[in-house]
Order: C-alpha cells, then structure tokens, then sequence
C-alpha cells in the first residue's frame, strides 16, 4: 500500500517532538496493508540496536518490541524451557507468508490489539509484563493480559512505546497446552485457548483470546473439575464480549472455547495426575 499522505520517514533515536499523524513504524506489515489517510510521519525504530531475545537474570525472557515472528519462532524451536512449544505453536498460529514471517514484530501485533493476534495469546498466558516508554522519558509496566481493552484498542497513550515484553521463569517453567479453531483450514483464528499448569503449586491457568474482543484469564486451584471450569469461562465471559466478524459467528465461538477449555483442563491435570 502507497501511504501517500506520509510526507516523512524519520529514524526514532532522532525524530524530535511526537505530533499528531505520526505512527511507530517497527515491521510495518501492518501499517502498509491498508490505507492510513491521517498518518503524515512514521518514526522508525529499525535502528534503535535492540536486542531481539534477552536472557533475564532470574531466567525470564525479554521480547524486545521489534523481535520479528522469525526470530521468536527460531528460539522456540531450540529453547530448553517447558514453554517452549508453546512460542512455536502461537508463531505458527499467523499463518503469514514468509514477507510477513521475517518483518511482523511481538510488538506491532500488541499493539494492533486484534482479536486474533497471537503474539497476545502468547505474551498474556505466559504472564508477560509489557515495558511502555512515553513522550516524557518515564517507564510503566502494565501485564499484558490487561493491554489489550478491546478489539484494536490498547492502554497505549498517544507517543508511547512499547518497549519490551518479559515472561517470567516460572511461566516459562509451566506445563502448556494449546487449542485453536479456524472456520477454514488456512484461517484467521477464530478461537485461541491457553491452558498452563503452575511448576509450583499445580495450579491451572486458561487463557482465552481470539474468539473474545480483549485476552480472559481464569485460575483454578489444582485439578479443578469440568463444572468448575464451565462455570467460571461461561460466567466470565459476557455473550457481548465474544468478537463477532465473518471468521465466526459469536454463538460458534463460545461453543468452542468451552470445549476447548474442557479438553485443555482433561490434559493438563487430568493425564498429568494419571
């Protein structure tokens, strides 16, 4: 897409004062996929040197904003912690071409607040703290299963960054299962469920996105039981809540984040105490 209203592309280490119409440009799979008529600069952060994945002190890991779906994916592929597979299931989740595969970023999914993101799936089930710089230098953290508020709509402020994205060791350590249902075989998620078993106390965490218009989380004590688990994701999803567009119809959805929710609680505790 020709962004022809852009007047400027500046680099982000030297753009001056944020102003209304300028736009974060990280990957930009986004922003030159459809026409933007009120943008007028993109500030570029290719070259602000950060580092793609960071090996906390305390064994977490740091997602810089700019890390591309390649770059996470290959760590996923080769990483020792439990959750492992879990990156590499939510990065296959795109179903990007390999363009989109090589420049989208953790950060710019965040950041659209879609529905269907997976990069939000992912961050939100592993308990990931999202690091926001804002115009005036300060720094604020904010979980980012609370990021999200909406279908494309984040607690950014206008001009603040995201920065980074750290998962903590103990999610990192956790047990996970994944379930995803698409309407087509190559679709858009239309369904996203996260289960994670807590290394520490066995605990259970579901995760639902996609089929909702912002990311759910319900804890259980260990080995909740299939009411139990109906009953607080059918309690705690209100039907107005569930995102409605033609990748799936608000009823579909519900249907199948309670069965999933169901499978995924049978498998991590259920098989685990077997």
């Amino acid at each position: 897409m020709d962004l022809h209203t852009v007047t400027e592309v500046c680099d982000a280490r030297q753009y001056g004062t944020w102003r209304p119409g300028d736009a974060w440009l990280g990957g930009g799979t986004y922003l030159f996929s459809e026409p933007q008529p009120h943008l007028r600069r993109l500030v570029d952060l290719s070259r602000m040197g950060w580092k793609a994945l960071t090996a906390t002190p305390d064994g977490g890991l740091e997602i810089a904003a700019t890390c591309t779906i390649a770059e996470l994916s290959r760590h996923g592929a080769t990483a020792a912690h439990r959750a492992a597979p879990l990156v590499e299931q939510c990065c296959r989740a795109f179903l990007a071409s390999w363009k989109i595969w090589h420049l989208a970023t953790v950060g710019g999914n965040l950041c659209n607040g879609l529905p269907a993101g997976p990069m939000i799936s992912l961050t939100a089930a592993l308990d990931g703290v999202c690091l926001l710089r804002g115009q005036d230098g300060g720094h604020r953290r904010v979980p980012a299963a609370a990021f999200v508020v909406g279908a494309g709509r984040t607690v950014r402020e206008p001009g603040e960054l995201l920065r980074s994205i750290t998962l903590p060791a103990r999610a990192l350590a956790a047990r996970t299962a994944f379930r995803q249902s698409s309407l087509y075989g190559l679709g858009r998620s239309g369904v996203l469920v996260i289960g994670t078993l807590d290394p520490q106390d066995g605990s259970l965490t579901l995760t639902v996105t996609a089929s909702t218009v912002r990311p759910f989380r319900f804890w259980f004590p260990p080995e909740p039981n299939a009411a139990a688990v109906r009953e607080a994701v059918a309690d705690g999803i209100r039907d107005e809540e569930y995102f409605d567009d033609i990748h799936g119809l608000p009823d579909w959805r519900r249907h199948m984040t309670l069965r999933h929710a169901e499978e995924i609680r049978r498998e991590l505790t259920e098989e685990a105490a077997a």
